[in-house]
């Protein structure tokens, strides 16, 4: 097998209503979404999110390392299976800048090309993506194989009958946990909480996301008037500089802490363990540079006798949530599971199969060979804003 041709697409989406937490409001989606060609003909898929507010780079950044990464002679190789690919794209290196001390620049380039390679070979050994989970050897322990996984809900911004309204469909339809974003300008949070624990009952487990819109002087006091109401984990409270400080207030604070804008690569993964500056991983597949780093920190967290999560990121399309879901089945002790909202989030479809989940949050396995979903290429045509394509 070898690569033939690498197409990466600028797609831009309008979301169905806007979302917004403390670091971002967004009314569509902008994306990098790349197919991989080999010379067997087999196609594979691939996407990734850049967010300037997580990892660094813009959709126009990501656009430039494209361009200037190297590809043919990085990605030109022969393989004979799927071992190989992997081998091959644990070299794969964008062109980051030398200040990138994280080692997290570019991560969504990385995903976007790690998945439509992976996608592109699974599919011509007719194996799921899952299989990958099984071939990294630090993933021993955190193996599995579930034919279906529960998603959870989540409350961004939102107005009191739009709360109401959720809180109710949650409630209807049988899903059992949430995630509120707080932190809000104008958003009372103590009152919100108040309200989500009286419409969902005691036993619904609800977590907080702060993105980072508290500080370490002032976590315990914002913290203080929501333990009350049964709050399971907080979720970055503090911006990524402030993050070390974390360490006094573990354990102190009265609620697990858990990293998201600042667990973005290994050398995050080890820093926060080293530093004992959480008790989980909010981990992300294009945040946190593709699959198979992905599964590297769910191991490291194992290790560590930490929790995770795998998480998302708002204007996911199918793509990214068929890989998600291949990562959700193959990977055990996933504390909390966030995705798949393909058919409530964004107003255009990349994949012909809908995989949002459905009543109680949950979903079932894809075993098709590869990402196991279908990608419209008519539809990639309608929201591409610019194409780049690279012969390798």
């Amino acid at each position: 097998m070898r690569v033939t041709e690498i197409t990466a697409y600028h797609v831009r989406i309008p979301l169905r209503k806007p979302v917004r937490h403390a670091s971002h409001a967004r009314i569509d989606t902008e994306s990098l979404v790349v197919r991989c060609r080999l010379e067997n003909g087999v196609i594979g898929w691939g996407e990734g999110l850049p967010r300037e507010y997580v990892t660094g780079e813009t959709i126009d950044d990501a656009w430039k390392l494209l361009q200037t990464s190297d590809l043919p002679r990085q990605l030109g190789g022969r393989w004979t299976g799927i071992p190989d690919a992997i081998a091959a794209l644990d070299q794969f290196q964008v062109t980051r800048p030398a200040a990138d001390e994280r080692d997290c620049f570019g991560n969504s380039v990385r995903c976007a090309i790690e998945l439509s390679v992976l996608d592109a070979v699974c599919r011509t050994q007719q194996q799921p993506l899952s299989v990958v989970t099984t071939l990294i050897p630090e993933t021993v322990a955190i193996r599995s194989s579930q034919d279906f996984v529960r998603y959870s809900a989540v409350f961004t911004a939102m107005s009191i009958y739009a709360q109401v309204r959720r809180a109710v469909m949650c409630w209807y339809f049988g899903f059992k946990a949430a995630k509120v974003k707080t932190g809000v300008e104008g958003v009372d949070d103590r009152q919100m909480l108040r309200r989500l624990r009286f419409l969902l009952g005691r036993t619904f487990d609800l977590r907080l996301d702060a993105n980072e819109s508290w500080t370490c002087a002032n976590l315990e006091a914002k913290l203080a008037p929501l333990l009350p109401f049964g709050i399971s984990s907080v979720e970055q409270p503090v911006p990524h500089e402030q993050v070390d400080g974390l360490a006094g207030l573990r354990g102190r604070i009265g609620v697990p802490l858990m990293l998201d804008e600042s667990l973005c690569s290994l050398v995050d993964g080890r820093r926060a363990v080293e530093q004992g500056t959480c008790d989980l991983f909010n981990i992300r597949l294009s945040k946190c540079g593709g699959f198979v780093n992905s599964l590297r920190l769910a191991a490291l967290a194992q290790q560590a006798g930490l929790g995770y999560q795998l998480g998302c990121q708002v204007g996911e399309t199918g793509i990214l949530s068929a890989a998600g879901r291949h990562f959700a089945t193959s990977v055990s002790n996933i504390r909390f599971l966030e995705g798949s909202y393909d058919r409530f989030l964004v107003r255009e479809w990349l994949t012909r199969e809908d995989i949002t989940f459905g009543r109680g949050g949950i979903a079932p396995a894809l075993t098709g060979a590869g990402l196991g979903v279908t990608v419209d290429e008519s539809a990639v045509a309608r929201v591409a804003q610019r194409e780049l394509r690279i012969e390798v």
